[in-house]
Protein backbone atom coordinates (compact mmCIF):
# COMPACT_ATOMS: atom_id res chain seq x y z
CA UNK A 1 0.00 0.00 0.00
CA UNK A 2 1.32 3.41 -0.98
CA UNK A 3 0.49 6.82 0.49
CA UNK A 4 0.44 9.31 -2.35
CA UNK A 5 -1.17 12.33 -0.74
CA UNK A 6 -1.35 13.83 2.74
CA UNK A 7 -3.57 16.88 3.14
CA UNK A 8 -3.95 19.39 5.97
CA UNK A 9 -7.43 20.26 7.26
CA UNK A 10 -9.19 22.74 4.99
CA UNK A 11 -7.49 21.72 1.76
CA UNK A 12 -9.53 20.34 -1.13
CA UNK A 13 -10.24 16.70 -0.37
CA UNK A 14 -10.60 17.25 3.38
CA UNK A 15 -13.74 19.38 3.64
CA UNK A 16 -16.17 16.55 4.46
CA UNK A 17 -13.80 15.12 7.06
CA UNK A 18 -13.26 18.59 8.55
CA UNK A 19 -17.02 19.05 8.85
CA UNK A 20 -17.30 15.63 10.50
CA UNK A 21 -14.33 15.76 12.93
CA UNK A 22 -13.74 19.51 13.38
CA UNK A 23 -10.67 20.61 15.37
CA UNK A 24 -9.74 17.00 16.12
CA UNK A 25 -8.70 16.44 12.49
CA UNK A 26 -4.90 16.46 12.00
CA UNK A 27 -4.67 15.30 8.37
CA UNK A 28 -6.30 13.24 5.63
CA UNK A 29 -4.29 10.66 3.70
CA UNK A 30 -5.03 8.95 0.44
CA UNK A 31 -3.54 5.45 0.29
CA UNK A 32 -3.52 3.23 -2.78
CA UNK A 33 -3.53 -0.57 -2.80
CA UNK A 34 -2.37 -1.69 -6.23
CA UNK A 35 -2.88 -5.40 -5.48
CA UNK A 36 -6.60 -4.98 -4.77
CA UNK A 37 -7.09 -1.91 -6.98
CA UNK A 38 -8.60 0.31 -4.28
CA UNK A 39 -8.02 3.74 -2.79
CA UNK A 40 -8.40 4.34 0.96
CA UNK A 41 -9.09 7.69 2.54
CA UNK A 42 -7.73 7.73 6.11
CA UNK A 43 -7.81 10.39 8.78
CA UNK A 44 -5.52 11.20 11.68
CA UNK A 45 -7.41 12.44 14.72
CA UNK A 46 -6.55 13.94 18.08
CA UNK A 47 -8.14 11.66 20.67
CA UNK A 48 -6.77 13.16 23.88
CA UNK A 49 -5.22 16.44 24.97
CA UNK A 50 -3.38 16.74 28.28
CA UNK A 51 -1.23 19.48 29.80
CA UNK A 52 2.48 18.93 29.23
CA UNK A 53 5.55 20.89 30.19
CA UNK A 54 8.53 20.07 27.98
CA UNK A 55 11.96 19.65 29.47
CA UNK A 56 14.68 21.91 28.15
CA UNK A 57 16.69 19.92 25.66
CA UNK A 58 20.38 20.36 25.26
CA UNK A 59 21.48 20.21 21.64
CA UNK A 60 23.83 17.40 20.84
CA UNK A 61 27.39 18.16 19.84
CA UNK A 62 28.79 17.33 16.47
CA UNK A 63 31.83 15.01 16.80
CA UNK A 64 33.95 17.62 14.99
CA UNK A 65 32.95 20.58 17.21
CA UNK A 66 36.01 22.09 18.85
CA UNK A 67 35.86 22.32 22.65
CA UNK A 68 38.12 23.75 25.31
CA UNK A 69 39.44 21.37 27.95
CA UNK A 70 40.96 22.54 31.23
CA UNK A 71 43.95 20.56 32.45
CA UNK A 72 46.07 21.46 35.46
CA UNK A 73 49.75 22.25 34.91
CA UNK A 74 50.76 19.32 37.10
CA UNK A 75 48.89 16.76 34.94
CA UNK A 76 51.78 16.13 32.56
CA UNK A 77 50.68 12.65 31.45
CA UNK A 78 47.25 13.93 30.44
CA UNK A 79 48.81 16.90 28.64
CA UNK A 80 50.97 14.52 26.64
CA UNK A 81 47.91 12.44 25.70
CA UNK A 82 46.12 15.55 24.45
CA UNK A 83 49.19 16.68 22.50
CA UNK A 84 49.51 13.29 20.83
CA UNK A 85 45.79 13.39 19.96
CA UNK A 86 46.30 16.69 18.12
CA UNK A 87 45.23 19.11 20.84
CA UNK A 88 46.18 22.78 20.52
CA UNK A 89 47.23 24.84 23.54
CA UNK A 90 45.41 28.20 23.77
CA UNK A 91 47.52 30.24 26.22
CA UNK A 92 45.14 33.22 26.49
CA UNK A 93 42.27 31.00 27.61
CA UNK A 94 44.59 28.52 29.36
CA UNK A 95 42.77 25.67 27.63
CA UNK A 96 43.54 22.81 25.36
CA UNK A 97 41.42 22.79 22.22
CA UNK A 98 40.36 19.42 20.81
CA UNK A 99 37.37 18.11 18.91
CA UNK A 100 34.44 16.66 20.87
CA UNK A 101 35.05 13.14 19.58
CA UNK A 102 38.62 13.18 20.92
CA UNK A 103 37.39 14.55 24.27
CA UNK A 104 35.00 11.60 24.50
CA UNK A 105 37.69 9.08 23.50
CA UNK A 106 40.01 10.45 26.21
CA UNK A 107 37.07 10.55 28.66
CA UNK A 108 37.46 14.28 29.26
CA UNK A 109 33.79 15.29 28.93
CA UNK A 110 33.68 16.53 32.52
CA UNK A 111 36.66 18.80 31.92
CA UNK A 112 35.15 20.58 28.92
CA UNK A 113 34.73 24.26 29.69
CA UNK A 114 31.02 25.05 29.84
CA UNK A 115 29.74 27.04 26.88
CA UNK A 116 26.06 26.53 27.65
CA UNK A 117 26.18 22.81 26.89
CA UNK A 118 27.36 19.88 29.01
Amino acid sequence: METRLTLAPGQNGTKKMLARYGDRLVCVRYRYDSERGVRHKTVELIVETLPWKPHARVPRRDPHDMVGVRIAYSETALRERIKSAGGIWRPRQRLWEIDWNTARELQLQTRVVDDGRP
